[in-house]
Order: structure tokens, then C-alpha cells, then sequence
């Protein structure tokens, strides 16, 4: 079948479009801008890309059209032509449901935050076990060369994103996918932009919940207060509750426990054993009991699971170490909403300790541009020294108003942000962690800020 693609270079469309091509289908695809690292996976397989948009877009032999989200919508000249054009048509999520995961063991991974990281876990695990597991994570594991695979395994790890479908399907993507095993990890008000309010998103959530089998597992945080919200409006399948924990409170009857500090972990009480890694953060713990918790339920021992997660090395733009020198050490991170950024910040103080610690972020979410969170957003840094604002394009709040008071910078601009970065830098006696928190590209102000450290 020749299936052609629009919006084939964003991470969920670029990855479907790798599967369909280990399918053995014929791929080719269109995008408003063709551009790395999702083109360099796509040339690499061979996939013919078309840019930008045009009425001619779509392959008159294409068999069928699978549509993206972003930019798709009516009005866009491939869309227009593609209705014309009578082509049988689907979404990405569909196309996923229908094609790629029908007859799986679907494993998904769904929350506000951490879903890239904990099915990235999730598929490391069941790889040390042996399982060859097929996946597709919205992001590319470091354990892995890149963001999706097919394999023959019964097994799939999925990332399970609440936003809506298409441009004619308004049900979250994750709808189409049909878990077995599920896990919650959190829940928070996000995605202003199509969701009125935080019970639109639990609605979406609850008719997720009602297509798991009464087989299946659902796996959830228990220290989550929106959760336990979720879950009382009904559950039909079996579940496991995780949470990390004082090494000094008492064990909760049944479920997955992480002590902390020890980081030992337990099963109803049970010890498990103590998991010794490489990355930072209450909220990565949390992350690595959903991730046992979920392989356990395919049948890997919670003992083998952890022995696993020390060689987990994580995912790109989750705390990346992009850069090392005497005088700073630059990280790049997708945070992009305050208890992620907070969660982060706090992660990463613990482990450095006293050294000096910048924080630059962009808010450029459509849910933080509109400033929703605005009022979170200098409270979220509190465990940085010095805090940088890059202000992006079409802010519907005043940055200065929300963060000055608090001592923090704003800049319209990313060369006098890094060039205000290197003054600092420069007086620094220590080797200061510089993460930038952006959820789109960084590249300009990331060499920008190279440019000063060297200087510095």
C-alpha cells in the first residue's frame, strides 16, 4: 500500500511513518518545514519528503492519506485537496489503532508529565529481559537509536498523549490505542488551547480507563490528588498503586513503594531492592516504579526491572548534558510546565549541592504563552540561583509583571540573554549547571551560550 504522510516530520507522524515502512508499505510525506533530527531518520530509510504544502502535495497514487495534527487544518492547501480528491484518509492515532497495534500487548504510558521518560524505561526493561519490544515514545531514548520501532514481540510501549486527534477527530489520540496495561502517571490542567478546564481533561481520561479489559492493569500514582479523583468515577480493571516515600513513613498496604533516601523499593511490603542510577529527581522515581510496575505486569521480575534501570541512561532533551567545560556544565530540558520545571530544578539541586545553578526557560507552550500558569511560574525556579526568561512571540500576559519581583531577567532576545549569562558566569568561583527549559527548538540560544561560556 502507498500511504503518504502529512506533517510527517513531527515526532509522532515521523515515527508512524518508520513503522509503516517496517511494515513493508510504501511511505512518502509532506510537512510545512522538513527539518532534523526527524528528516535524518526518514532519508536514512529512504522516504521521499515534499515541502511545504502545496494543493499538489499528495501522490495521486496514494492509497491512503494519514494526517497530522499541527497546522492541518481546514484551509491548508493539501488538506483542501485531499477532501476533493476522494482519497481515503485517517489520522496518526487511528492509523496507529488500526495498523500497528492491533492484536499487540499495548503498554501506555499516560500523565501530564514523564510520559516520554517512563515508556522509554519501560521498553529498556523489557529489552534486558529479552522481549524485543515494538515502541513509539515522543522522544528518542538514549538506550535507543531512535524514536520508534516494529518487532515481532506481542509487546508495544506507547506514549499516550491527551491532545486531540486531527482537525475532524477531537477525542484524545490515546482513545484509538486500547491498552492492556495502562499507567497514570499525574494529571494537571494542560492544553488550554483545546481544554476548557482540568475536568475536560479527566473526562478524556475516564473513557480511557473504560477500554482497558477487566484483564488488564491499570497502574497509577498514588500521591497524585487528581488521580484518586479519576479513579472514583470508576475503574473496570485490576490496579497497582505506586508512590515514593519517606524512609521513615510505614509501608502502605499492597502496592509499589520507593523510600526515600534510600531509594530501596517494595511490593506490599515486601523489599524488592535498591535502585542506583543515574538520574536526578523525586519525580524520575516516580517515573521507575510506574516503569516496574508495568514490566512486571508482562511478566519481568520487579528485581530484574531495577538491575535494568541502572544502565538506563535516559532521553534526549530530558536533562541532556549538551555541554562540559571547567566553567559550566549546559544541560537541555523539554520541561515546559511549572511542577515539571520545579520537579527538575530540585532534582538537579540535590545533586550539586551548593554550586551555582541558572535556570533559563521559554515559555512557549501554547498553554504558558496564554499565561495559565503564570502565577506558578516564579515559585517553580525557587531552587535556582539566577533565572533567565526568554520571552517568546504572541504572550498573552506580561513575563515582567509575573517573575521581576522575584529577581528574575527577561529578554526578547537570545544573544542578550546568553551575553547576560556570560557576565554572570564571569564572576562565578565555581563551575555553575546551566539548564535552558524550552519545548521547541533551542538551537540559536543554545550556541549563543556556548559562545559566552567559552568567553567567560
Amino acid at each position: 500500500m502507498h500511504i503518504h504522510i502529512l506533517g510527517i516530520c513531527g515526532t509522532l507522524m515521523g515515527s508512524i511513518a518508520l513503522l509503516a515502512k517496517a511494515q513493508g508499505h510504501m511511505i512518502t510525506g509532506s510537512d510545512d518545514g522538513v527539518y532534523p533530527p526527524m528528516s535524518d531518520q526518514l532519508h536514512q530509510e529512504g522516504i521521499a519528503l515534499q515541502s511545504p504544502y502545496r494543493r499538489d502535495s499528495i501522490p495521486g497514487a496514494a492509497d491512503l492519506v494519514v494526517l497530522g495534527n499541527a497546522g492541518l487544518g481546514r484551509g491548508n492547501p493539501a488538506v483542501e485537496a485531499l477532501l476533493s480528491s476522494g482519497t481515503e484518509f485517517c489520522s496518526g492515532a487511528e492509523f496507529l489503532g488500526r495498523f500497528i497495534l492491533k492484536d499487540k500487548w499495548v503498554i501506555a504510558v499516560s500523565g501530564t508529565h514523564g510520559k516520554t521518560t517512563t515508556a522509554s524505561m519501560i521498553t529498556w526493561i523489557l529489552e534486558c529481559a529479552g522481549l524485543n519490544p515494538g515502541y513509539l515514545i515522543g522522544g528518542i531514548p538514549t538506550n535507543f537509536e531512535r524514536s520508534a520501532r516494529l518487532t515481532e514481540s506481542p509487546f508495544f510501549v506507547i506514549e499516550a498523549d491527551e491532545y486531540d486527534t486531527s482537525f475532524f477527530d477531537r477525542q484524545s489520540k490515546f482513545l484509538h490505542y486500547h491498552p492492556r496495561t495502562l499507567v497514570l502517571n499525574n494529571l494537571e490542567f494542560d492544553h488550554a488551547d483545546i481544554f476548557a478546564d482540568l475536568t475536560a481533561i479527566e473526562d478524556q481520561f475516564h473513557q480511557l480507563i473504560r477500554r482497558v479489559p477487566a484483564s488488564g492493569l491499570i497502574i497509577s500514582n498514588s500521591q497524585d490528588n487528581n488521580i484518586e479523583t479519576l479513579l472514583k468515577r470508576g475503574v473496570w480493571s485490576e490496579q497497582l498503586r505506586f508512590g515514593v516515600i519517606s524512609d521513615q513513613d510505614p509501608q502502605p498496604p499492597g502496592g509499589l513503594s520507593m523510600h526515600q533516601p534510600s531509594q530501596l523499593i517494595s511490593l506490599a511490603g515486601a523489599r524488592l531492592g535498591t535502585l542506583n542510577w543515574g538520574l536526578t529527581g523525586v519525580h524520575n522515581l516516580s517515573n521507575a516504579l510506574a516503569a516496574l510496575a508495568a514490566a512486571r505486569h508482562v511478566g519481568v521480575p520487579p528485581e530484574q526491572g531495577i538491575e535494568s534501570l541502572a544502565d538506563f541512561t535516559g532521553v534526549k532533551r530530558r536533562m541532556e548534558i549538551v555541554h562540559v567545560s571547567p566553567k559550566a556544565i549546559l544541560y537541555d530540558d523539554f520541561a515546559h510546565h511549572p511542577t515539571a520545571i520545579k520537579s527538575t530544578l530540585a532534582g538537579l539541586r540535590q545533586k550539586i549541592g551548593q554550586a551555582p545553578l541558572y535556570a533559563i526557560l521559554e515559555p512557549r507552550s501554547h498553554t504558558m504563552r496564554l499565561g495559565i500558569h503564570q502565577d506558578q511560574l516564579a515559585p517553580a525556579c525557587v531552587h535556582a540561583d539566577r533565572v533567565f526568561w526568554l520571552k517568546p512571540e504572541r504572550l498573552a500576559f506580561d513575563l515582567d509583571k509575573a517573575v521581576s519581583p522575584q529577581g528574575h531577567s527577561v529578554f526578547d532576545d537570545p544573544f542578550v540573554l546568553a551575553h547576560a549569562v556570560g557576565q554572570q558566569l564571569g564572576l562565578e568561583r565555581s563551575n555553575a549547571h546551566i539548564v535552558i527549559m524550552s519545548n521547541g527548538g533551542i538551537d540559536v540560544l543554545k550556541n549563543a551560550l556556548l559562545d559566552q561560556i567559552s568567553h567567560a
